[in-house]
């Protein structure tokens, strides 16, 4: 027997009754007959229909993500727990996004926007971002400058000499500028005692298993103060093939020093993790333990990593500038800058974060869109990239272009998809190379001041676009047209910024 579900005829009669009503109200006052009449109801519920499927509600953000922000925006930023299970974030939510979202200079959007979730799924250090959260008073430091520590066990990645060295060099790091000495201790208790753990490991805050969260450590102070945990899920090298130990070990006795997290991208205590050669400390984080201990009485002069660049600074040079997919990518020192159409802001990254495996230093870079490669300069090895992937087989020498041994770094490169040709600069001369030959066109070397009228006779960085060459010299933008062969306007170079 068919019976039929009293929801669907209790529905049904409910739609009936109200035509059965209209038709009563609008016969009268319109003189239709009841076809004509149930024509126009129809008509109107139809479009009652269209327009209740129009006013869809905006779209909430994905259910993994919300968790994810929840987790994190509690644990670095002190929101309160239970928000995560709403469909839309509430208000205290989203001024929690954005307090983060100010402190990585990320557009403030108060939205799970695409590049805020890709921040929150970088390996960090386990410490709050926001020093109240941490439940101790700020600027806490140790009063006796020979601090103790003990390296209380040992991961099973390095060998124990490894280990023994990346925290001796960790803590010199800081040593080199302050007053500060350190004295290791082999039992008993130290002022700093170093551990590997995996998940809860015994100080109720625990671990995360492999990536997420690298490592944490607590402000000077009694009992747990000063301590420095490693999350044994991770693979910890001497390296850059995973997570180097020197470094994570350097930021984190940072934290056990009394230092907070800075906001510069290029600092030591930038809470997201980096590889990087080289010294480490930037001149924010000098700033920040000297105000603590002052500096070191033997006057060592140590060399800091520059800061993260100003893009509005009137003087701001570039490194290089190419195009990657539809994106400008500027490089300056460590750092680059991408520039997208959909991105208010351009977005600021050091360079290891990207490719770890090619030089701090860029010189030159272009975009060949035909082969979907971008191709870096940096002195006399140039690195072929297919998106963010580094090409096999790269590094190479940029004599295999066909550069005489003589020329030893490239200033500037740009490729003209009109014409197939890549052009390189060397102090006040170019060359032309062809893509589709992989040679160097003859008659070349030739002079960039007779062959670019109005330019300067050399170039920083150039990028090409609709029939238009920027060149970038010092902090000057020439905008040139290639077709006319003549300078149309000059600005400064963070013009591309809209500074």
């Amino acid at each position: 027997m068919n019976h039929q579900d009293p929801l669907k005829k209790k529905k049904k009669l409910c739609t009936e009754n109200s035509i059965n009503t209209l038709q009563s109200f609008l016969t009268p006052m319109t003189g239709w007959d009841n076809t004509q009449t149930t024509t126009m109801i129809a008509s109107l519920l139809l479009l009652a229909l269209v327009a209740h499927s129009l006013a869809v509600p905006v779209q909430s953000p994905d259910k993994d993500n919300l968790i994810l922000a929840d987790k994190y925006l509690r644990r670095f930023y002190g929101l309160p727990a239970g928000l995560h299970g709403t469909k839309t974030p509430s208000g205290a939510f989203r001024a929690k996004i954005e307090e983060m979202q100010k402190f990585f200079n990320l557009e403030v959007t108060g939205n799970l926007d695409d590049n805020t979730v890709e921040l929150m799924n970088k390996a960090r250090c386990g410490v709050p971002d926001i020093g109240e959260y941490n439940h101790f008073p700020r600027h806490l430091k140790w009063e006796n400058l020979n601090v103790t520590f003990r390296i209380v066990n040992y991961t099973p990645d390095l060998k124990r000499t490894d280990v023994d060295k990346a925290i001796h060099n960790a803590l010199n790091v800081w040593a080199d500028v302050t007053p500060l000495t350190f004295k290791k201790l082999y039992t008993g208790t130290a002022d700093i005692m170093i551990s590997f753990g995996s998940r809860e490991h015994g100080d109720f805050n625990p671990f995360d298993g492999p990536d997420g969260l690298l490592a944490h450590a607590y402000p000077p102070g009694q009992g747990i103060g000063g301590d420095t945990h490693f999350d044994e899920d991770e693979h910890w090298t001497k390296d850059s093939s995973a997570y180097n130990l020197f470094i994570v070990a350097a930021h984190e006795l940072g934290h056990a020093l009394g230092m907070s997290h800075s906001t510069e991208p290029g600092a030591l205590m930038f809470p997201i993790y980096s590889y990087a050669k080289g010294y480490p400390l930037s001149e924010d984080d000098i700033e920040g333990i000297q105000a603590l201990y002052g500096p070191n009485p033997n006057g060592r002069k140590v060399k800091p990593k520059p800061d993260a660049p100003n893009k509005c600074d009137p003087t701001l040079t570039f490194d290089a500038v190419t195009e990657l997919r539809g994106e400008t990518i500027i490089f300056k020192d460590r750092f680059y800058w991408r520039i997208h159409p959909q991105m208010v802001e351009p977005e600021l990254t050091l360079i290891k974060s990207t490719w770890p495996s090619i030089p701090n230093k860029v010189d030159a870079a272009y975009e060949n869109p035909e082969k979907d490669l971008v191709v870096i300069f940096s002195g006399i090895r140039m690195w072929a990239m297919n998106g963010y992937n580094i090409v096999d087989g790269y590094p190479k020498y940029i004599h295999k272009l066909g550069l005489p041994k003589t020329v030893r770094k490239i200033d500037a490169a740009v490729h003209i998809q009109d014409t197939g040709k890549t052009l390189l600069f060397t102090d006040e001369d170019y060359w032309s190379y062809d893509e589709a030959t992989s040679t160097m066109d003859k008659g070349y070397p030739r002079s960039i001041e007779e062959d670019f009228p109005g330019m300067d006779d050399e170039v920083d960085a150039a990028v090409y676009h609709y029939g238009y060459l920027l060149f970038f010299h010092e902090h000057i933008q020439y905008e040139y047209s290639y077709t006319s062969r003549k300078v149309i306007r000059i600005q400064r170079t963070n013009a591309i910024f809209n500074c």
